[in-house]
């Protein structure tokens, strides 16, 4: 029995890693926060760190209910996603950070775009749901809060790059990674409009 739990945590965990992948977001973390200081990113990690949490926790236990009981799919996620992303796009390569307005956003950049659509997206916010169906509680608390471990351990290892880079070197980075972060975003609508109606 043991060995089955063990089996079961290792698959849950390993998925939800590979589906969250959180070294992918680092580029997008620069760009996001090439402007701030050391002490602004760390409260950008922190909160991105707590929404995801937050979300992964609430989709497990309650997800598949406020789904059902809105009338809303994950697809809908997906697009909407998908559009808030292109916004941040857009916004990155015209002012080189994420505004809104004349107010530059520093801690909600961890909840728009980093927190979701970036890493508590649509795929695993899904996969949350079927873990808790799948393997149990236990599983599914224990794989979360692990991914959640290492997602922070990244998050928190982005200061020396920026060293790496420097100033100039990071407005670079943040206007080429603009562009991906919007291929990003039109793939997040194609993939959710092509659901709807498949």
């Amino acid at each position: 029995m043991v060995q089955d739990f063990l089996a079961d945590l290792v698959k849950s965990i390993v998925t939800l890693l590979v589906v969250i992948d959180p070294i992918a977001s680092v580029p997008i973390i620069i760009a996001l926060t090439g402007k701030m200081e050391k002490k602004q990113r760390t409260s950008v990690s922190n909160v991105t760190i707590v929404t995801v949490a937050i979300l992964l926790f609430v989709f497990a236990f309650v997800g598949s209910t406020i789904l059902s009981t809105f009338g809303i799919s994950i697809f809908s996620f997906m697009i909407a996603g998908g559009v808030l992303l292109f916004l941040v796009s857009i916004e990155l390569l015209t002012h080189g950070e994420w505004r809104f307005g004349s107010q530059s956003l520093q801690d909600e950049s961890g909840i728009v775009p980093l927190a979701f659509p970036l890493l508590a997206g649509p795929g695993a916010l899904t996969l949350v749901i079927l873990s808790f169906e799948t393997y149990g509680m236990w599983v599914t608390i224990i794989s979360i809060a692990v991914v959640l471990g290492i997602t922070y351990a990244i998050l928190r290892s982005v200061s020396p790059i920026y060293r790496l880079l420097g100033k100039r070197g990071s407005m670079i980075v943040t206007r080429i990674f603009a562009i991906i972060i919007a291929a990003f975003a039109v793939q997040f609508v194609i993939d959710g409009i092509k659901q709807v109606f498949h």
